[in-house]
């Protein structure tokens, strides 16, 4: 699976998506930011979360961090993070490349509206250096995900 899943769901269904390759790790948000020379919010990493019986995915800005309070009163359950080795075994992605694409099993796919902040986002493509460069609209598009808003974003300090 992985980025190899990632490459053929582009294939398939967008194929004018290339797939970004740094060949450095961009497995955190900072990592990824550096690598890509945008600024940490437009990173958009991917949450394993589990609700309840059922394992969603959730996609936010990189800066976002999630809400306990609004992810209970929008999901109908507080939210726990699923393990590594879970995450892999779910997902079909290791954890620092997990994305919405290409996924091992059909699961839930959820966009935070902190995305819609900016023109472009840097989701993941299945591996620890690859991503993808898309507007927050299409990478709901193309995931079936639903907007949603379980996020906070950090106070500006002036």
């Amino acid at each position: 699976m992985s980025e190899a899943s990632v490459r053929a769901f582009f294939a398939a269904q967008a194929p004018d998506v290339a797939i970004i390759d740094q060949g450095v790790s961009t497995a955190t948000v900072i990592e990824a930011a550096a690598a890509l020379g945008v600024e940490p919010a437009r990173i958009a990493k991917t949450l394993s979360l589990r609700v309840g019986e059922t394992v969603v995915l959730v996609c936010a800005r990189g800066d976002a961090r999630l809400s306990n309070g609004k992810a209970k009163a929008a999901l109908g359950a507080k939210p726990r993070m699923l393990g590594a080795h879970e995450v892999e075994e779910i997902t079909g992605h290791p954890v620092g490349g997990v994305c919405p694409f290409g996924l091992a099993s059909d699961l839930p796919i959820y966009c935070d509206v902190s995305l819609q902040a900016f023109d472009t986002v840097f989701p993941a493509a299945g591996s620890r250096t690859a991503s993808v460069e898309l507007t927050p609209d299409r990478l709901a598009a193309l995931t079936g995900a639903q907007w949603i808003d379980i996020c906070t974003l950090p106070e500006i300090v002036e």
